[in-house]
């Protein structure tokens, strides 16, 4: 049975974390003793979800950081605020994602990519230093079992955009895979340091990120899905389980280890990726200056 305070001195960062599954995933932690910082786009609509958390849990820990994982200004802006405080980071979960969009970020990508991808991909990279500082630091990819469908990856995904296009269920399930690609590969950027990774399914859940499509469909879909608390089991498992502090780099479901995708396991298709996001994030960086 797990201590009512068992992660107390811990703080966890959750993106996505005012409704849906990131707001799960802060309630359970924050009801286990951790610290947490509750990343999302507004703070209007995550402070109902702070509220609870104190009420429910008068001594917990639990801020608001401001980040649009989609625009990647947000982004370097959200990152130097945490690094600013000298705040611990014992764990990053990228919760937050979109899906069936038809629009462009703010520096021009598809918003399918921006917010499930490349944003978290950078948030990541420079949030590291201080996970490397912690005792055991921790990222967590949330991905999808619709990243078993892609075949192949279409790198325009990665491209900027003059005008925005349909983003599908295809384009989604290739950034899902990069979810799991970019979680093997900082296994391996980071062997012999005491942070590990983790991807991972929580479910079909009916959650926001379906929030792009028509109300009758998200309706009709949602009678189908799972509840944000049992879609959260999974990643607060990652995020927090004893037993995994010496696994890294797999990919989990149901509380379990998984199959994932043959193309997550293609060492050369991961740092092709790393390098791909990389020259879009530097290309981007430069448009705008």
């Amino acid at each position: 049975m797990v201590s009512a305070a068992d992660l107390a001195g811990r703080t966890f960062l959750v993106t996505g974390a005012n409704s849906g599954l990131g707001r799960a995933t802060v309630e359970a932690l924050a009801g286990r003793g951790g610290a947490v910082v509750l990343a999302s786009r507004s703070e209007e609509r995550t402070r109902p979800v702070l509220e609870t958390i104190r009420q429910q849990y008068p001594a917990a820990d639990a801020r608001f950081l401001h980040v649009d994982v989609s625009d990647l200004r947000s982004v370097r802006r959200a990152a130097e605020s945490l690094l600013h405080t000298g705040q611990r980071l014992d764990v990053l979960v990228n919760n937050a994602g979109v899906a069936g969009t038809r629009s462009l970020s703010a520096d021009g990508f598809d918003l399918t990519f921006a917010t499930n991808h490349i944003g978290p991909f950078l948030l990541t990279s420079l949030l590291l230093p201080r996970l490397l500082d912690a005792p055991q630091g921790r990222v967590v990819n949330v991905s999808s079992v619709a990243h078993l469908r892609p075949k192949a990856i279409d790198w325009t995904g990665l491209e900027r955009r003059d005008t925005a296009k349909r983003s599908g269920f295809p384009e989604y399930g290739v950034t899902k895979l990069m979810n799991v690609l970019h979680a093997k590969e900082l296994t391996r950027r980071l062997g012999g340091t005491r942070v590990t990774t983790y991807a991972l399914n929580p479910g079909g859940v009916a959650s926001n990120i379906w929030r792009t499509l028509p109300d009758l469909v998200q309706r009709i879909l949602k009678l189908f899905l799972l509840s944000n608390e049992e879609g959260a089991r999974t990643q607060v498992h990652c995020a927090t389980a004893p037993e995994l502090v010496d696994v890294s780099g797999r990919y989990y479901e149901k509380l379990h280890e998984a199959r994932c995708n043959p193309l997550a396991d293609d060492a050369t298709l991961a740092r092709e990726l790393w390098t791909r996001t990389e020259a879009a994030i530097a290309e981007a960086d430069r448009r705008t200056t």
